[in-house]
């Protein structure tokens, strides 16, 4: 079998010194909002090159709250994409504003930047674009279009970690980057965690309070808030994983590198890596216009890829408004994509075999 990710292979390759810092916070009998939390969120805004990070329960939380800390509601419009999971989405239509979708590049599968300014109007207030799969979003243009049209960009980086454009860590490029912690992250969790960084103290105070119910103090609400607090024990797991986070990318980008090129003498489309990025290979997708007879055929030999992901935002029954646009790349991409399992724990033989049945061998 080959499986898609390899989760205990992860935990076995560090459980010695996982299980003693998941031991300490246990023995003292401090389990939300404490000093690992603030451990974490230090190294977490050292290692992406911020000041600040906020740590809350969840990718989708660290968006929602993102967008609701700079006052986006009714009546506003954040641009960004419907090729992604449906919490980027979400994220906007919670907040009451409207989603005003671009179309993606096909190469990268990240928000063509070029037709971005055109959607501009007086109720945008925000870009928000997705650092999909692990390769960064060309963030040139974008912050160039933040400076002139006085907007903000919040950067989705939930598949991001470790990624780079020209140098600088995804999230770290626009008024905040929001980053998921779920399991199968290049940095993740023994359950639900997400985190928001930023440069701006204004803006992490206001996250932290956010997060809290609005505290100021202990029974002082100074706003209405939410219960989305990043908890001890997670904070603990991340703490532990990062220090081994940029060597599992290099092993990814080892592997992503293998599967290249045995498939480079085939027709299945391997994914790009731009000359101003560093991919992070979150997920490896191919593209095949017979994608559905290759993922059949690799689970019929016991390889278990995925679809990241099949039915664009726009497309989905909950979004009946959307559902008549026309995004021609989206819309293409999205029928031919195909996640091939990646993880760090990858041997050649299971690449192979992963390249022989996809080649008919």
């Amino acid at each position: 079998m080959v499986l898609f990710a390899d989760l205990k292979k992860e935990y076995l390759s560090i459980n010695e010194e996982l299980n003693f810092n998941i031991q300490r916070v246990l023995k003292s009998g401090f389990y939300v909002l404490g000093e690992e939390v603030k451990k974490f969120e230090e190294d977490f805004s050292k290692y992406t090159g911020t000041n600040y990070a906020v740590g809350v329960n969840s990718g989708s939380d660290a968006l929602f709250l993102a967008l609701k800390s700079i006052g986006i509601g009714k009546g506003d419009e954040v641009i960004t994409v419907s090729h992604t999971f449906i919490s980027t989405v979400d994220a906007i239509i919670r907040n009451g504003a409207k989603p005003v979708f671009v179309d993606i590049s096909p190469d990268t599968y990240c928000m063509d930047v070029s037709k971005i300014e055109e959607k501009i109007t007086d109720k945008t207030k925000a870009i928000l674009p997705v650092h999909l799969y692990g390769h960064p979003a060309d963030m040139d243009l974008i912050c160039k279009l933040k400076k002139n049209y006085g907007l903000y960009v919040i950067e989705d980086a939930c598949q991001a970690h470790g990624a780079e454009y020209n140098g600088k860590k995804a999230g770290s490029m626009g008024d905040m980057g929001c980053f998921s912690f779920y399991p199968t992250k290049n940095l993740g969790a023994y359950g639900d965690g997400g985190a928001v960084v930023t440069d701006n103290e204004e803006i992490k105070e206001k996250l932290i309070q956010m997060r809290n119910y609005g505290q100021s103090k202990k029974y002082h609400h100074d706003f209405v808030g939410v219960n989305s607090r990043l908890d001890e024990l997670q904070a603990v797991i991340l703490q532990t994983k990062l220090k081994h986070l940029d060597k599992w990318i290099e092993r990814r980008r080892k592997n992503a590198e293998m599967y290249t090129e045995l498939l480079q003498d085939s027709d299945i489309i391997t994914p790009v890596e731009k000359r101003f990025a560093k991919h992070a290979y979150h997920l490896y997708v191919i593209r095949s216009k017979d994608r559905d007879y290759l993922k059949n055929k690799l689970l019929k030999n016991d390889i278990h890829p995925q679809i990241h992901y099949p039915v664009p935002v726009h497309k989905q029954t909950a979004y009946p408004k959307w559902n008549g646009l026309n995004l021609e790349a989206t819309d293409q991409v999205c029928s031919e994509i195909l996640s091939l399992p990646l993880h760090p724990w990858m041997d050649c033989e299971e690449i192979s075999k992963v390249t022989d049945c996809l080649k008919g061998r």
